[in-house]
């Protein structure tokens, strides 16, 4: 026997959707529900409150069909091209609606609100809201959609560099930034302002007499103009790697290496002079550098050893030579000064007695000590 009636509930926290032959009929909300389906097939599509939005092959005919059923049972989205949109639930935010969606949610025990933002003036998102979005990523649950926003934190000794669309469009002052992807391609490129470091090691030049080194160098930079040096340069440190790496090449092959031994600071004068020059108008500045390493070959080590110790031994020749001559000198004066003073004779032969009796442990005197000073010491 077919059933005259069927019986259908729906929950508080519930809708429905009622289909006649698969087709809709219309929505069923809470309370019991007496059908009559005769000789139709009735199917009850049951949805839970809890999920708000409407996921439903449905969607866009009732949108498109049925404006009545849609405003008296659904909250509806419908954004344009240049347009997002902010839903919030109970006044929270939950979701970042992209362009271009078309949604229903169902109206019930959640207040469900749709804000629409117009983003056809420009990336960046208004400060207020960009706020709002970094606070969201405190509370337990995240707000979906947030990929469609691009947030920067630019720290207090940096700036921030906004590219669009492969474009250098502005320099970002430290704080909190946001910007919209949605239609364009955007990034933010973060560029440390303080004074920076940079190491060009293992640089191996030759001589122009053909010996092989090995340096090390160390420089200091800043940027002047970021700006400037984005535009100019791809990678401005890179750039400053090569031509510090040119500046050796100018220092060291142009010299031989007794030039560059003698003269150890021609290697900094010279390759900051030519990288300063070089650096006009890129807005970098170099603020110092310094050979660090001179690192030379195995057997040009135990050559020039060789060659110090030769000069040393014969500085030390010269050095001694000298005092000889001059100790020479010095007694053909005292020769003649007691040559034609017989007292200063006299005086250095007592002197001379004084240091020999230094040395003797024990002294016998026989017919007192004028004869021992008249026995040795006889004044002419």
């Amino acid at each position: 026997m077919t059933k005259l009636f069927q019986r259908v509930t729906v929950r508080k926290n519930e809708r429905a959707l009622l289909l006649r032959n698969g087709d809709f009929e219309r929505v069923l909300r809470p309370g019991t529900h007496w059908l009559i389906p005769g000789i139709d097939t009735l199917q009850v599509e049951t949805f839970t409150l809890d999920q708000p939005a409407f996921n439903h092959a449905l969607a866009d005919y009732l949108m498109a069909s049925e404006p009545a059923v849609v405003a008296a049972a659904f909250v509806p989205v419908a954004l344009g091209e240049t347009q997002v949109g902010l839903r919030t639930e109970n006044g929270t935010l939950v979701e970042l609606l992209a362009p271009a969606t078309r949604r229903l949610y169902w109206q019930g025990p959640k207040d469900v609100r749709v804000e629409v933002i117009d983003i056809a003036g420009g990336a960046e998102v208004p400060g207020e809201l960009a706020a709002r979005l970094v606070q969201t990523q405190l509370r337990e649950r995240a707000v979906a959609g947030l990929a469609g926003v691009l947030q920067a934190q630019v720290p207090e000794h940096g700036a921030g560099l906004l590219w669009v669309d492969g474009r250098l469009e502005r320099l970002l002052a430290p704080g909190a930034h946001a910007f919209w992807r949605y239609g364009r391609n955007v990034a933010v490129e973060l560029v440390d302002l303080r004074l920076q470091n940079l190491e060009v090691t293992g640089q191996e030049i030759l001589t122009r007499d053909k010996v092989a080194l090995r340096l090390n160098l160390s420089a200091t930079w800043r940027y002047t103009d970021v700006l400037q040096a984005f535009r100019a340069l791809a990678k401005p440190a890179d750039h400053l790697y090569r031509e510090l790496q040119f500046g050796l090449r100018a220092a060291v092959g142009t010299r031989s290496l007794d030039e560059l031994l003698e003269n150890k600071t021609v290697i900094d004068e010279v390759v900051t002079a030519q990288v300063t020059e070089r650096l006009a108008g890129y807005g970098l500045q170099l603020e110092g550098m310094g050979v660090k390493d001179i690192v030379l070959p195995g057997e040009m080590k135990t050559i020039l050893a060789q060659v110090v110790e030769a000069g040393k031994a014969a500085e030390a020749n010269v050095i001694r030579r000298r005092e000889e001559t001059a100790a020479t000198r010095s007694l053909l004066n005292t020769a003649k000064v007691m040559e034609d003073n017989p007292v200063a004779l006299r005086l250095k032969e007592l002197d001379t007695l004084e240091r020999v009796a230094e040395r003797i442990d024990k002294i016998s005197v026989f017919g007192g000590l004028d004869q021992v000073l008249n026995g040795l010491v006889k004044l002419r």
